[in-house]
């Protein structure tokens, strides 16, 4: 009687993982959340118009060779130096180069390069901060030591030095060296937030109920800082590019045959007085870019701003609608 007692008593089933157990409440949160930075973010005006023009300056990156029959690299020696015109958009250059092929080449390695440089950096930051925020201790103090250290090197001293050592690894090599000392500050921002979120009682029960530390990262303390790193990404995008100038400006970036901005900007400002469409499309282009990312940041971090919806424009015109 007892074996069959045993038999008929139905066997528990296990507890679901608190990590991976869905919540339909969280993910209506997280959707109407999202929702809501969308309607913030198609508010700001600015912040559409920045978003367009970097649409716009992809399409012309990407699809600017395409419009064209000359190659970046391929000389025209019947036309030196001619001004634009129907068969060169952008003129030509001293040797014969058509300057719209290697404008929007050159846009597009600076692109590249900045997402890259961006991609990277966010990463290495987010980690490293999320570590030392939620571990503590003596992790805390050595992640801290070691970005302490990289805020002491010179980095544009140590890029011009080691740049020219890697000249064989082409330019992945300079995307890793501007990417390496450019995620300290950010690094930084996120421990600090981290150190916070630890304590928070929804970290605190899946630390209880036994949740690895890594997961607790990824599934808690990240996404709760993903509004700072969405805007730091946006912003690291231009400040990439701008050092990505500067340095092959100096000669210390991208290598010729291929361009960039900066090497294009390097090139034509010795002729600029003489032959400008050598120097200012480029500049333009570059210019447009920062100016488009900046306003795209801005509207991101109002967007994502928690007390963004009590702000007085909004007042004035909930009032209005009201009347």
């Amino acid at each position: 009687m007892t074996v069959a007692a045993a038999a008929d008593t139905p066997t528990p089933e296990p507890a679901p993982d608190p990590a991976s157990a869905p919540a339909p409440a969280d993910r209506l949160r997280a959707a109407g959340r999202g929702r809501l930075v969308l309607a913030r973010l198609l508010a700001a005006r600015s912040a559409v118009a920045g978003a367009v023009l970097i649409l716009l300056l992809f399409v012309l990156a990407f699809g600017g060779p395409y419009l064209t029959p000359w190659d970046y690299a391929a000389p025209d020696f019947t036309a030196l130096h001619q001004p634009p015109s129907g068969a060169h958009w952008f003129g030509t250059n001293g040797v014969g180069q058509d300057v719209f092929a290697q404008t929007v080449r050159g846009l597009q390695k600076s692109l590249i390069i900045g997402l890259l440089v961006a991609l990277f950096s966010t990463a290495l930051a987010s980690l490293v901060g999320a570590c030392a925020g939620y571990f503590g201790g003596w992790t805390d103090r050595a992640l801290m030591f070691l970005v302490d250290l990289m805020l002491v090197f010179p980095s544009f001293l140590i890029i011009t030095v080691v740049s020219p050592r890697l000249r064989s690894s082409g330019w992945i090599a300079f995307v890793l060296l501007l990417a390496l000392f450019n995620w300290m500050i950010t690094a930084r921002v996120v421990r600090s937030m981290t150190v916070s979120l630890r304590e928070r009682e929804f970290v605190r029960a899946a630390r209880f109920m036994g949740v690895r530390p890594l997961r607790i990262i990824s599934r808690h303390i990240l996404p709760n800082v993903a509004s700072f790193l969405i805007v730091d990404a946006t912003i690291t995008v231009g400040g990439a590019v701008m050092s990505e100038t500067a340095l092959s400006y100096f000669g210390f970036g991208v290598r010729p045959p291929d361009v960039s901005l900066g090497t294009l900007l390097a090139a034509g400002t010795s002729e600029a007085p003489v032959f400008p469409w050598m120097f200012y499309f480029a500049a333009g282009l570059l210019v447009l870019f920062v100016l488009a990312v900046n306003l795209v940041g801005d509207g991101l971090r109002d967007a994502l701003d928690p007390t963004a919806g009590n702000s007085p424009r909004r007042t004035r015109r909930l009032r209005r609608k009201q009347k």
